[in-house]
């Protein structure tokens, strides 16, 4: 997304996934199509959406700030984009990247023709590549991490495009799920690793990509598989596909965070049930963390699936304890923490004859900086609860992430800055607990975690970083040899 690293501007108390793509080629209305799927992927990013179409002479862009409704729900706005194939981006802005030159898909004329690159993920060695280019002569229209891949495959000595994007990507370390537009049609690949998620369908004779399987549902698209980790799939505008590993073969790591928050609970991720992996999540925190109770109560929405497992294996009664306004903004998108915790209170509100008087429990999907998981408790005890127990269907998140999720710093993650007693008397709860990390990879199909071969990059929790961090140790060479250390609050 951004080459700067995203938590610099992060000050918010949830994590969130920075973008979202789709692209559909052979599509007679490709834009709309693509508009659609981008409407499904709205939760991926909700400050900015672009849209790319190929006529087969001229490339079109239309982008703008705000949701896609705002931006592609009229038909003049789609008029603007015609051809059968097209592509379009949702996503958040960080520090640096709020204008619209940052808006994707990045467009570039090329010696070969028209490049339009949407993509899902952030390259770590982003600002290494950038200087050596910029060296070299390069200009640089965007802070985005992305125009880096552009320079790389127009400076490539490669005679093919596909050719050239391969030459690219072997020089790029971190998390990519991209598409890329050229005059001969779509190509799509994803990092060896497959961090981000990219998967294909089929409408009609058209082929389509999105980063989640809601996205097919939406526009009446078959799901037909993931793109595999490493993999680059051609199509032309005859509907021929062709799918090379150029990258060889490494056992994947796709993001963890997809099962526990990210993806929508309607979608299939890595083969399973987003829903089901959230119920198994909160059916594994009732064995770990019992607790004698009257009510079980998520955190809406995202604490939902998680309440209802953690109740169905409990015995203890799934109520709507927390009552959430749809028409209030996020609360991370504030700009400070006393308007964030007045948000708090306008997006949330205790279901006062519900909960008085009751011992609860309090599900949610994690905790980052604890403020709003605070102000939760504090809301709950302010209706008459008379118990508050906290827990959260992930492991503590510690560590930052550096693939494409908006993190804060590190020193204000509370779980790098105090172990578990002193996180619970900081949101003042009666207990809190957290699943443990096996038994997340439980609830996710696995029957532990591989500690010398991790099945899913879950550095957040474990700072077991799968790839080099070019970038960050040449900022902070102190900290090149990770996991970094955690300072404790006694």
């Amino acid at each position: 997304m951004n080459f700067y690293h995203p938590f610099e501007a992060a000050d918010g108390d949830k994590l969130r996934e920075e973008c979202g793509v789709f692209g559909a080629i052979g599509a007679p209305d490709a834009s709309t199509v693509t508009a659609l799927g981008l409407h499904a992927l709205q939760h991926r990013g909700q400050e900015a959406a672009g849209i790319t179409s190929f006529d087969g002479q001229e490339f079109y862009s239309r982008r703008g700030t705000g949701h896609v409704a705002e931006n592609f729900s009229s038909q003049e706005a789609l008029a603007e984009l015609p051809g059968i194939m097209a592509a379009g981006h949702v996503r958040y802005s960080t520090t640096g990247g709020s204008g619209l030159r940052n808006v994707q898909p990045l467009y570039a004329d090329l010696a070969a023709g028209g490049f339009a690159v949407a993509h899902n993920g952030n390259i770590s060695n982003a600002q290494t590549l950038r200087d050596e280019l910029v060296r070299k002569g390069a200009i640089f229209q965007s802070t985005s991490d992305t125009e880096v891949i552009i320079h790389l495959v127009a400076t490539s000595r490669y005679p093919t495009t596909i050719d050239r994007l391969i030459d690219a990507l072997r020089l790029v370390e971190g998390a990519y799920s991209l598409i890329v537009m050229t005059p001969e049609g779509m190509i799509v690949c994803r990092d060896p690793l497959g961090i981000r998620p990219l998967v294909m369908g089929r409408l009609g004779d058209a082929t389509v990509f999105a980063s989640e399987t809601v996205a097919f549902d939406v526009v009446g698209a078959d799901f037909v598989r993931q793109v595999d980790p490493g993999e680059i799939v051609q199509v032309d505008f005859d509907g021929k596909i062709v799918s090379t590993h150029p990258f060889g073969t490494r056992q994947a790591r796709p993001c963890i965070f997809e099962h526990v928050y990210f993806s929508r609970p309607d979608s299939i991720f890595d083969g399973r049930s987003v829903y089901e992996a959230r119920k198994a999540i909160g059916r594994e925190l009732a064995i770990e963390a019992p607790v004698k109770a009257d009510l079980v109560v998520a955190v809406p929405d995202s604490g939902v699936p998680a309440a209802i497992g953690y109740a169905q294996e409990s015995g203890v009664p799934f109520e709507l304890g927390i009552i959430r306004s749809h028409y209030v903004g996020r609360t991370f998108i504030q700009p400070g923490d006393g308007a964030r915790h007045s948000s708090v209170k306008r997006k949330h509100n205790a279901n006062r004859g519900l909960v008085e008087g009751k011992r609860i429990v309090l599900i949610d999907d994690s905790i980052v900086r604890g403020t709003t998981s605070m102000k939760i408790v504090e809301m709950m005890r302010d209706a008459g609860a008379t118990e508050v127990h906290f827990r959260v269907a992930s492991p503590p998140t510690a560590h930052s992430c550096f693939y494409g999720v908006d993190t804060p710093e590190r020193s204000k993650l509370l779980a790098a800055r105090m172990d578990l007693e002193p996180m619970r008397e900081f949101i003042k709860a009666d207990s809190l607990a957290f699943v443990s990390i096996d038994g997340l990879y439980r609830a996710v199909g696995e029957t532990a975690r591989n500690p010398l071969r991790p099945q899913f990059c879950d550095a957040c929790f474990s700072g077991d970083y799968p790839t080099s961090l070019t970038d960050l140790a040449a900022r902070e060479p102190q900290d090149a040899q990770l996991p970094f250390p955690v300072n404790k609050v006694a």
